[in-house]
């Protein structure tokens, strides 16, 4: 996202992909003046860009599968429509990739601010989980990084844990050799206890992805969500999400727990939640996370 362009050097306009910026003139009629590159992201390429129709942010990708910015596009709307208090980027355009010219994304550009109020913040998100279904999961699949995330629906928590959270990753893993099939059957000692593990909950819209690196402070202050793998899940998913790599501090739990009290044994439930995340790096990245997802579930 909107991560201090300024500091990087102006782009010639020949830097993107001409297939890319022709389509945008052509089909859209967005002429692009310069680019600057925006780092941060290890799946797709992104820029803020000048266009006669004022700054923008752009990020694409040739090797996309063929929804994975609409799945993106789709997400940003739907916490767009359901929050009211969190910054959500207004999406104006994504597209598959076509022939030469690759999938992109195409949203509003937001300048980072400064600083922003942590406990508004997790005010703010408890509100937005206030958001409810009558079942966990969404009307359709989408992404989380560059991996597919089942979102099929379920009536209970433990059911959509177990079944479209850890093991289609389990399976990933254990098929491409990072994890070592004997694995299972810890976590199936895990799975016969998850219902005794999760206090209740009514289905939450999550951001699904909620790290340091997926959120910042516009100019006013006001907190901004970006790359949502959204889903109705257990609100506390969100909360030991951001506890994996830290980056929130404790105003921020504080302003939650504000608005919605944490079940006693949270602490203790995040390495299970995490396991999610966890998988996600061991089939992303492998290396250390295989360590740590065995860890885990040895616990139990």
């Amino acid at each position: 996202m909107a991560l201090r362009p300024n500091s990087y050097p102006r782009l010639e306009i020949m830097n993107l992909p001409d297939k890319l910026t022709q389509f945008l003139k052509s089909e859209h009629n967005q002429t692009i003046q310069s680019s600057t590159p925006i780092g941060g992201g290890s799946i797709n390429q992104a820029a803020m860009i000048v266009t006669d129709q004022g700054e923008l942010f752009l990020k694409w990708n040739s090797n996309a599968p063929p929804d994975f910015f609409e799945k993106e596009a789709e997400g940003l709307r739907i916490l767009g429509d359901a929050s009211v208090t969190i910054r959500i980027p207004e999406v104006i355009l994504s597209e598959s990739p076509a022939g030469d010219r690759p999938g992109f994304l195409l949203m509003e550009y937001i300048d980072e601010g400064s600083s922003g109020d942590p406990f508004k913040f997790g005010a703010d998100l408890a509100d937005l989980h206030k958001n409810n279904s009558d079942q966990f999961g969404l009307f359709t699949d989408n992404y989380i990084g560059s991996l597919p995330q089942s979102n099929s629906q379920h009536s209970e928590w433990s059911d959509f844990f177990a079944e479209e959270r850890i093991k289609p990753q389990l399976k990933m893993a254990i098929d491409s050799g990072k994890l070592d099939s004997g694995i299972t059957r810890s976590w199936e000692r895990l799975a016969a206890k998850l219902d005794d593990n999760f206090p209740f909950t009514d289905p939450s819209l999550i951001h699904g992805d909620l790290w340091s690196g997926n959120y910042l402070y516009d100019s006013s202050g006001r907190a901004v969500l970006i790359d949502p793998a959204v889903y109705y899940g257990h609100p506390e998913m969100d909360l030991a999400f951001s506890r994996m790599f830290g980056g929130f501090p404790s105003s921020f739990y504080s302003g939650y727990e504000s608005v919605s009290p944490l079940e006693p044994g949270f602490e203790e439930r995040i390495p299970i939640y995490n396991l999610y995340p966890l998988l996600v790096h061991v089939n992303l990245f492998g290396g250390h996370y295989c360590s740590q997802v065995e860890g885990v579930l040895m616990r139990f």
